[in-house]
This record gives C-alpha cells, sequence and structure tokens, in this order.
C-alpha cells in the first residue's frame, strides 16, 4: 500500500464516524426504554446532532483551511471521541443529549475538512480518483451501520453503538500524523460571517425539522424559516463587504456551479425516501426479517461502492457534469418503479432497484465533489468539502420532512396495509418523478453545460 493509499484509508476511517452514527437508529427502541423517553421525545437525539454538525459544517471548513486541515480533522477526532464516551454513560436525558450535541461539534470539525485531506494525498491530476476513495468510504460505512448496530444492541446493550467509534476515534488520531500538514496562508477568519452563516443554518435546519412534527403549530416553522431568510440576506450583504468570507455568494450566481448544488440536495432529499420508508414496506408487507430488511437495504450502499470509482472513470472521460446528470437520473430512475411495488413485488427487483439507486448517488457524490472542489481556489478545499456534504445533510433533513408529508397525503382516504401502500407509492413517484423533471429543466439550461473544466481529461 503507497502512502497516498494509506492516507486515503486513514481519512477515511475518521470520516467513517459519521456514516456509523445511522446505527444509532437500530438503538433507539433501547434508548427510549432505558431514558423512560414518549416516543416523540427520542426524536431530539437526532435532531440537536443535526443542527450542531449541519451549521457549523461551513465554517469548520473554512477554519480548516486557515488553520490546518490535519489540525482540525485532529481537534474533531478528539472531541468526538469524548462526545461519545459521554453519550454512553450519561446519567440522565438531558446530560445524553449535551453529550450528543459535542459529539456534532467534532463530527462538524472532522468531516469537514476529510475531502480535502484526501484530495491533498494526490496529485492534483488524481482530485476525482481521491474523491471516489473517500466516497467509497462513506458508502462502506454507511452499509455496515445497521449490521453493527444490531450486534451491538444485540450483544452489549445501546451504548455500545456510542463505546465502538471511542476506539475508532483514538486510533485514526494516533495515526493521522501520517498524513500531510502543508503550511496555510496567513489570512483573516471573518468571526461575524461565521456566526450569521452557523445561525442561518441552524435555523433553516430546526425550521425543517419542526415542520415534520405534528404537536409544533406550523407558524412556527414558517417564522423560523423566515428568520433564516433574514439572516442569509445579512451574511450575503456582510460577506460582499469583508476581503475573505467563508464562502463567496456570487458563486451561486453562476447556473454551472448553482444547478448541481441543487441537484444534490434534491437528489438526497428524494434518496432519502429509502431509508424512511422501505423499511417498513419490506417488513410490514412483503414480510421479510429485520436481517433480511437490513440485506436487502444494504444494497442501496452496495451500489454506492460502484458508482463511485465508476463516477471517477466517466469524470475523466465525458466530463463532470454529464456525470452528475447521469447519477441523478439513475437515482430518479431507481425510485420511481418503487412507487408501483406491491405485496406481490419480488423482493429481487426491488433489492435491484436499489442497487439502481445507490449506483447513481455514487456517480452523482463523486462527480458534484469534484465541481465543487474544481470550482473553489486550492485554498479553500475545506469550504468545498464542507459544501458538497452541508447540500447533502440539507436534502437529507429536508426530506424527512417532506416525505413524511407526501406519505401522510398519499395515504388519505385508506386505512390500515392500504393506507400504507397508498402513501408510500405516493411518496416514492412523487420524488422519483419531481427529481426527474427537476433533472430534465436543468438539462435544458444552456449555461449548465458550458464549462470548460467538463474537457475530458488527459488519460
Amino acid at each position: 500500500m503507497t502512502r497516498p493509499q494509506l492516507g486515503l484509508v486513514i481519512v477515511g476511517l475518521g470520516a467513517s464516524l459519521a456514516p456509523l452514527d445511522i446505527a444509532v437508529n437500530v438503538a433507539l427502541p433501547a434508548i427510549t426504554g432505558h431514558f423512560k423517553l414518549a416516543l416523540g421525545d427520542v426524536q431530539w437525539l437526532v435532531i440537536c446532532y443535526v443542527l450542531v454538525y449541519g451549521s457549523l459544517m461551513l465554517v469548520a471548513g473554512k477554519l480548516g483551511d486557515l488553520f490546518g486541515h490535519r489540525l482540525l480533522f485532529r481537534i474533531g477526532l478528539l472531541i468526538s471521541a469524548v462526545g461519545c464516551a459521554a453519550c454512553a454513560a450519561a446519567p440522565d436525558w438531558s446530560l445524553f443529549l449535551w453529550a450528543r450535541a459535542g459529539q456534532g461539534v467534532g463530527t462538524a470539525l472532522a468531516l469537514a475538512c476529510t475531502p480535502a485531506l484526501a484530495t491533498s494525498l494526490f496529485p492534483e491530476s488524481q482530485r476525482t480518483k481521491a474523491l471516489a476513495g473517500f466516497a467509497s468510504a462513506m458508502a462502506l460505512a454507511a452499509a455496515v451501520g445497521p449490521f453493527l448496530g444490531g450486534v451491538l444492541v444485540e450483544v452489549w446493550g445501546w451504548p455500545a453503538v456510542y463505546w465502538v467509534r471511542v476506539p475508532i476515534a483514538l486510533a485514526t488520531l494516533a495515526l493521522t500524523g501520517l498524513l500531510p500538514s502543508p503550511k496555510p496562508d496567513a489570512r483573516p477568519f471573518d468571526a461575524l460571517g461565521a456566526v450569521l452563516l452557523a445561525a442561518c443554518m441552524s435555523t433553516l435546519l430546526l425550521s425543517l425539522v419542526l415542520s415534520q412534527r405534528r404537536e409544533v403549530a406550523g407558524a412556527w416553522a414558517l417564522g423560523l424559516l423566515v428568520i433564516a431568510l433574514v439572516l442569509l440576506v445579512l451574511y450575503v450583504r456582510h460577506a460582499d463587504r469583508v476581503p475573505e468570507p467563508i464562502i463567496r455568494p456570487a458563486l451561486f450566481a453562476d447556473a454551472r456551479f448553482a444547478v448541481p448544488n441543487v441537484l444534490n440536495v434534491l437528489a438526497n432529499l428524494a434518496g432519502f425516501s429509502i431509508l424512511l420508508l422501505t423499511p417498513y414496506y419490506l417488513t410490514n408487507v412483503l414480510k421479510l426479517t429485520p436481517l433480511g430488511s437490513g440485506i436487502v437495504l444494504a444494497m442501496a450502499f452496495g451500489g454506492s461502492l460502484t458508482g463511485a470509482p465508476l463516477s471517477a472513470f466517466l469524470v475523466r472521460r465525458i466530463g463532470q457534469r454529464p456525470t452528475v446528470f447521469a447519477g441523478v437520473a439513475l437515482v430518479g430512475l431507481g425510485l420511481l418503479p418503487l412507487g408501483f411495488t406491491g405485496i406481490d413485488t419480488p423482493v429481487l427487483l426491488v433489492a435491484s432497484l436499489l442497487v439502481l439507486e445507490g449506483i447513481g448517488q455514487g456517480l452523482l457524490t463523486v462527480a458534484y465533489t469534484d465541481i465543487v472542489t474544481a470550482t473553489l481556489p486550492p485554498r479553500d478545499r475545506g469550504v468545498a468539502g464542507s459544501l458538497s456534504l452541508l447540500t447533502r445533510t440539507l436534502g437529507i433533513v429536508g426530506g424527512a420532512s417532506v416525505l413524511t408529508a407526501l406519505q401522510a397525503r398519499g395515504a388519505e382516504g385508506f386505512a390500515g396495509m392500504a393506507g400504507f401502500l397508498a402513501g408510500y407509492r405516493f411518496a416514492f413517484v412523487t420524488a422519483g418523478g419531481g427529481l426527474l423533471a427537476a433533472l430534465l429543466l436543468s438539462c435544458l439550461w444552456p449555461r449548465v453545460w458550458s464549462n470548460r473544466a467538463d474537457v475530458p481529461r488527459a488519460r
């Protein structure tokens, strides 16, 4: 194993702490019983974590650009280890949530700099290869997460889903000395811009989360959305007046940059239907065992493992944007037919569609991240990587709200299993069809295709 490959393994190991959090979903019933919670209260376990790391992601990426990606990666790993240990050992629910928020801080600091660290290991001509390796590590961890969570909860109880990540974080921390650490340029840190941007992101995410909670009035979610938009306007006005903003808003005025970002949000929003709704379909409709359901769901992540290296191959030959559009098309073509499945649908067909969706996500993730990385200057690689991760987070959080509403809308007028199937089908048809419609509109926009970066690279 060459030094760059070893470095990529180290970066991937540290980045895996975030997708391994899927194991917590398996432990939710046990956590609910341990702390004697109402079913609605346990959602704050997810909410406080996502709010913290989502709101800090861009700021953490900028800090990595200013003070060193390896330094921020190390700090994030240490905080993640402490946060996971605190979650596992928390004596009551309030302390558990504080520990969970601390874990979110660690995730933001560590994860935001991982794409930049991955690309720093290879020559610029192999940037897409590095991003494909990073995406494969994330997909592998996401596929392992549910199985690992089930085994840990069964053998050692729910705290094990947190304890297991402590040695992973510490082992990665011990190996970070093998990673490069170029001296960053001396540039000022925009503290006010960081506060405005973090407040905007946290308020936006909170509005999306609260919009799916029936016990919260819709006015609260709408009010938070308005506040987020006001904060965004304030940040844009502020960023235009400072020499070194966290991220330049003018970038999004160019459709060649803005459209891939929007497509990544929409593809992750639509794709979240698999994790949100498909487990119920596999268990309650197709009558699979938990192990069988886990294996079928893992097919989507297995597809991503195939799509990531394929994306690196296609980007070199047909360009970034065609690969992005191909990825989005496969996601939509994988989701749309799932809206026509039922009780008699073969499990193999469902698994095949999940693989197709996963391949599309793999194609999209690598090519889209390559666009963002190529557009921003090399000194802002931390911001580029964190932006690609933030748009994914926005899509997932938005998906939890939108897809829940779509499922409820489709189930109106039906009861029992018929109601679930009607809502399930409506959600998938709308998500898959809507994504394909958005892709068609994007392809009809001529300026989206005009970019020299899409000229195939020399072999």
